[in-house]
């Protein structure tokens, strides 16, 4: 559940939802706020906070951090390619091809 509080947030941040210098919800705002415990809040938080993705101010809260945007590309891709070699694998394990792969792609991105 950490890593889906992580990735929405990271996410935000790719996309400009979020931007440097903006407040996040406290853990407790966020974790009432989603129904999830205080102890996966704060473990996203500090997982971003590791990742320099945001910035922990004693007192103040957690804020935004400045993000180099291709470097949080770069990560991303790398993360994709890591997936994408995961299900090449297990699609050739069950006879299905790259060409397959690509079709269902388009036909996903067509959709």
């Amino acid at each position: 559940m950490y890593k889906q509080v992580t990735c929405q947030i990271r996410d935000a941040i790719a996309t400009g939802e979020l931007e440097a210098g903006d407040k996040l919800p406290s853990i407790r705002e966020l974790g009432r706020d989603l129904s999830v415990s205080l102890i996966t809040i704060k473990r996203a938080y500090q997982d971003l906070e590791t990742q320099g993705y945001i910035v922990t101010r004693h007192g103040l809260g957690c804020f935004v951090g400045r993000v180099d945007l291709e470097d949080l590309r770069s990560r991303t891709l790398r993360e994709i390619e890591v997936k994408l070699t995961g299900l090449l694998r297990e699609a050739g394990k069950h006879g299905i091809s790259k060409d397959d792969v690509i079709d269902l792609l388009n036909h996903i991105e067509e959709a």
